[in-house]
């Protein structure tokens, strides 16, 4: 039996009904009085917190959880006071927690995006410094006179020339308001400040941590009753149930969608391609219900994949950011990527996921979800401890790998037979070894099994080889100029990097994805809406074309 008050709490925050919210409320009240300093506990607590925060038993249990969390930058302060050690708390793992700080190489659109919401919470942290060559070639351009140091001595005083070049100005904005101004594109900016390699501590707001961050609630639900199981999930029934009402948001409020996406993962020493890039004019809003709502962000064109339609979802509970979706689609196939936040793992989670493929079913028209084996084990040895693989098989996704499905009916049969059998962990490394997925349209069983989306890419580099002889320049020119033509196109709207990476992958398919006029036309349509357009109907109407489907199912699965 539990006898520390958070191993009570421990136990009792996913117990509903009865007497169970009183108890609640009663530990969190007796918690509020303790002093603790122990960091692992201290840690502990914060994630107990937040789970009872966005699984509340009812509102003054809610309550009490905020007002716990709210006093926990003044725990964090006590500590450091006393000189506890809370290493532990600045671990990637266990980031974010308000009082604290995150130090990270954070790419140059988050560290510009940080810098222009509050420059004062930003410092290098020149303590682990390393590359004073990439600043060396780099700093001339803004510091003048620096190369009479760089071109000729050794044990160059970097940071005392860049105390004299900022002036009064902090460090961090100066250095990025350099880089913003250089005259080149975007991309080739990003490229030079990430060269550097330079360490950024980031001291955030309560508002801005994991303790204290909330996105969106349209209606608080309170638990008072079991949680939903894994066995109470009908896949099928809950995919083919009525499409749910989707809300395109406004562009301020699409910007705040993708701010509260970005301080989520920096905050967790992570960046998500879609939220870094995210698009103000392009965010859906969805509730699924039980608190739960999605925000659903796209690419801008001239930030999309060549050939891939991309989604990003941020998703709440009550308020509360409890993990991510990323979701890249080609014709009817998603490749899936879902991570719930380690705390809230004890939640409703196959609920969550399925619901999330029925959004994203909605949005795009998927039939097809997979799985890359990341996802289920392989060099990840946290998904081999949850067992990731099972969590998916018990939702009817099946291993592409005919061998490895062999070994997975032969371990179900042992389930099934031998009471207490547990799959070790060496066999769910090898059921890990192969993409799993996930077919609604049982014709098209099969059909993505050996598809990797670098196999097309790998077959363009050929066709460099041989037909351009190296030439990757000609290439594109002769890629864009042939589908201009074959389309009419006007000129000022092929002329984005988008338009180019798709025609370039058209070369694979010669003049057969034109062959009639319906086809002719529907490919226009496609490339309109790929690089001007909405990507979800770019999916649709990729999923009409069978000469383009085949040519890169055939190119893809090699």
């Amino acid at each position: 039996m539990p006898t520390s008050p958070l191993d009570q709490l421990d136990t009792l925050k996913t117990q509903f009904g009865g007497n169970s919210s009183r108890r609640v409320l009663a530990l969190l009240k007796r918690i509020d009085r303790q002093n603790i300093s122990n960091a692992n506990s201290l840690l502990q607590l914060h994630e107990l917190l937040l789970f009872v925060r966005s699984h509340p038993h009812n509102r003054a249990v809610l309550r009490q959880a905020d007002a716990l969390l709210k006093k926990f930058a003044n725990r964090i302060s006590q500590q450091v006071h006393e000189g506890s050690d809370l290493s532990l708390l600045e671990h990637p793992e266990a980031s974010g927690l308000a009082g604290l700080s995150v130090i990270d190489t954070f790419s140059f659109p988050i560290v510009r995006w940080l810098t222009h919401r509050n420059p004062s919470q930003l410092s290098f942290y020149w303590e682990w410094f390393e590359d004073e060559n990439r600043i060396g070639e780099l700093w001339p351009t803004f510091i003048p006179l620096l190369e009479e140091d760089t071109f000729v001595e050794a044990n160059i005083p970097f940071r005392e020339w860049l105390r004299e070049a900022r002036g009064k100005k902090a460090e961090v904005p100066w250095l990025v308001a350099q880089f913003d101004q250089l005259d080149i594109p975007e991309e080739q900016k990003s490229e030079r400040y990430n060269a550097q390699k330079l360490y950024v501590k980031w001291h955030y707001s309560y508002r801005d941590s994991r303790t204290g961050l909330r996105g969106p609630v349209r209606k608080l639900f309170f638990h008072d009753g079991p949680l939903i199981s894994r066995r109470q999930v009908r896949l099928t029934e809950e995919l083919n149930k009525p499409a749910l009402p989707l809300k395109r948001l406004s562009v301020s409020d699409s910007q705040r969608a993708i701010d509260l996406a970005r301080l989520a993962s920096t905050v967790r020493y992570r960046e998500l391609y879609g939220f870094t890039n995210g698009d103000p004019r392009n965010v859906l809003q969805v509730d699924i219900g039980r608190g739960v709502v999605l925000q659903i962000i796209s690419l801008p064109p001239d930030k999309r994949l060549p050939l891939r339609a991309y989604h990003a979802a941020m998703i709440y509970k009550n308020g509360v950011p409890i993990g991510y979706f990323e979701g890249l689609s080609l014709f009817e196939r998603m490749e899936s990527g879902f991570n719930l936040y380690y705390t809230f793992r004890e939640g409703e989670t196959a609920w969550l996921y399925v619901q999330i493929l029925r959004v994203m079913r909605q949005i795009t028209g998927v039939t097809s979800f997979s799985l890359d084996p990341y996802q289920i084990g392989l060099e990840n040895e946290e998904g081999i401890q949850s067992g990731a693989f099972w969590f998916y098989r018990k939702l009817w996704f099946r291993s592409t790998s005919k061998e490895i499905q062999k070994l997975t009916e032969h371990e179900e049969e042992k389930i099934a037979t031998r009471e207490k059998y547990r799959t070790s962990a060496e066999t769910l490394r090898q059921l890990a070894r192969a993409p799993m997925i996930l077919e609604l349209d049982e014709s098209k069983r099969g059909d993505w099994d050996h598809f990797q989306i670098r196999n097309i890419g790998f077959a363009v580099q050929r066709l460099v080889v041989e037909r351009f002889k190296g030439d990757a320049t000609r290439l594109r020119a002769t890629a864009r100029d042939n589908l201009r033509t074959s389309l009419n196109l006007d000129s000022s709207f092929v002329s984005s990097r988008t338009f180019e990476d798709f025609a370039v992958a058209l070369l694979l398919v010669g003049d057969k994805h034109s062959a009639n006029e319906r086809d002719q036309t529907l490919l226009k349509q496609i490339v309109t809406s790929k690089c001007a357009g909405s990507e979800g109907t770019y999916l649709r109407l990729l999923q009409k074309h069978g000469v383009l489907r085949k040519a890169f199912l055939s190119h893809g699965s090699t």
